[in-house]
């Protein structure tokens, strides 16, 4: 009897990480990212025909180690999430690459958008990326929209709220789904 238990409770445990495994279907893994976080996984389908550079860094970095254990510095209630400073972790900092020209398009930043940080300089993208909450047509044409979450907005959602975020939710690690064994 205590061996059957000892073995229903190591299901009860192995479950959810085998759960948190599975890739949605279709899915372009060379043009994805998973983001294992401190709240759960979201994967993220890259826009590689609309943001060639912007994908291919953001896989660059991840590739890199860069994004593992980045706080998400910024997270504005109602707007997005933002990540990405493997630097400074404060969002002050950008990666050891040089910026990328923007690539702006008519795409509209939505639920689930994921978008590049940038300054006021429009070609100022480098590692930083938010994701939105909801609606926020006023970036449309003014920020690049690189890819779009497939799965785990509901993980986007419980990220703790702050500008900057006080004890903040993590990217635990970020890999290219192509490169998960």
């Amino acid at each position: 009897m205590i061996r059957i238990l000892a073995v229903l409770a190591a299901f009860a445990f192995v479950s959810p990480a085998l759960a948190q495994q599975k890739l949605p279907a279709n899915l372009d893994k060379d043009n994805a990212i998973v983001i294992d976080t401190t709240k759960g996984r979201v994967i993220v389908k890259l826009n590689t025909d609309i943001a060639p550079k912007h994908a291919e860094r953001i896989k660059q970095l991840a590739r890199d180690g860069y994004y593992d254990n980045v706080p998400f510095h910024r997270v504005i209630e109602g707007f997005m999430a933002q990540t990405g400073d493997g630097k400074n972790f404060d969002g002050t900092g950008g990666s050891k690459y040089p910026n990328l020209a923007a690539e702006f398009t008519a795409t509209p930043f939505k639920r689930g958008t994921v978008g590049m940080a940038r300054s006021s300089s429009p070609d100022s993208a480098n590692s930083q990326f938010f994701i939105c909450f909801g609606d926020a047509a006023f970036l449309n044409n003014k920020y690049t929209v690189v890819g779009e979450v497939v799965s785990g907005m509901d993980v986007v959602d419980r990220m703790k709220r702050g500008e900057p975020v006080a004890n903040p939710d993590k990217m635990t690690k970020v890999q290219v789904a192509s490169d998960i064994k």
